[in-house]
């Protein structure tokens, strides 16, 4: 092989082929922004949804088991913070349709240089760092949204931090929708009945999803004792067959990707008063500080100096604030704006 085309080779290898731009597909992989607090206890159940880390979501059905949801402090050179979960209740006697775990959902149109679906299709490989209280092994799994299927990788667990890669075959099956909408949720599964892993389990194979085959049997039980922990950090998705060195964004860049998802105010916020007395009623339009994916969902977290609060999301860019009742005529609220996948 010539020089050049060594060169041509290596370049290929550092950049999976594309030329400067983003590689990293997920957000807040660095686990750098909370909005939403720093930690959440009591976790487990039945819950759905986001409670610390921006855009991760736990994922829960049917466990007894509970958690503390955590950013912590990592110790990992390169990585300050880390998403922490801490078994607080255990669950020994796993019922059949229980799951528990973590995700992140990607907007199709976030997703169309996979080019899945056709016969162009491209690999991608996920990678991220990991450790644990005690060896385990678990499963995660890229799941397509928009056409019912997944494709699925077994991983483990040390006490020290590893670094873990998984290269997905590429789908010619499938083309992803260009949306706002979720394409992919990448799922790091840690607890399973046999709903999920009683079929037949195949490492790294695109096929139509089937409950019984997305999580490995000989997995551990994040819930088999309260000493169980679980910390992750420095996750990217990338086009490719190769895992380059993460990409770090600087906090502002990240807390404004995480924004268009969920934004949460912290200070005051006076409206201008409307009718003849300011104690009647008071408006106001709060301009959000990026175009969210979606018209959000506006809830309030504190209405002193005003009562009988009501919002409404103007479109994704604004949010109409309204009181009734004011005892002041300067009525003042926090509010959070939610618009999440």
């Amino acid at each position: 092989m010539s020089k050049a085309a060594e060169l041509a080779k290596m370049g290929e290898v550092l950049t999976n082929s594309q030329i400067g731009g983003r590689r990293n597909i997920i957000i807040n992989g660095a686990m750098q922004v909370a909005q939403r607090g720093t930690s959440a206890s009591g976790l487990g159940g039945t819950n759905n949804d986001y409670q610390t880390v921006d855009r991760f979501k736990i994922i829960a059905v049917g466990t007894a088991g509970r958690v503390t949801m955590s950013q912590a402090d990592s110790g990992l050179n390169g990585f300050k913070k880390c998403l922490k979960l801490q078994v607080t209740t255990a669950d020994t006697s796993i019922a059949s349709g229980e799951l528990f775990g973590i995700s992140q959902a990607i907007e199709g149109q976030d997703l169309q240089q996979l080019k899945k679906g056709t016969s162009d299709a491209e690999k991608v490989t996920l990678s991220y760092y990991v450790k644990g209280n005690a060896a385990a092994n678990y499963t995660v799994e890229i799941s397509d949204a928009d056409n019912t299927r997944h494709n699925t990788q077994s991983f483990s667990v040390t006490t020290d931090w590893t670094r873990v890669v998984h290269t997905f075959a590429a789908d010619t099956t499938g083309a992803l929708d260009n949306d706002n909408a979720t394409s992919f949720q990448i799922a790091w599964w840690l607890h399973a009945g046999s709903d999920f892993n009683g079929g037949t389990f195949t490492e790294n194979t695109w096929a139509s999803r089937t409950n019984a085959n997305r999580v490995d049997s000989n997995d551990t039980s994040f819930f088999d004792s309260t000493s169980r922990t679980f910390e992750i950090t420095g996750v990217q998705l990338e086009v490719g067959s190769q895992a380059t060195a993460f990409e770090h964004r600087s906090f502002g860049e990240e807390e404004q990707l995480c924004q268009r998802y969920y934004f949460q105010t912290l200070a005051v916020y006076y409206m201008n008063t409307y009718g003849n007395n300011p104690s009647t009623y008071s408006l106001g339009l709060y301009v959000l500080p990026t175009g969210m994916r979606a018209n959000p969902t506006v809830t309030h977290s504190d209405t002193s100096q005003g009562t009988s609060f009501s919002s409404s999301a103007n479109d994704r860019f604004s949010v109409l604030l309204g009181a009734n009742n004011s005892s002041d005529s300067a009525p003042r609220a926090n509010f959070q704006a939610d618009a999440e996948l």
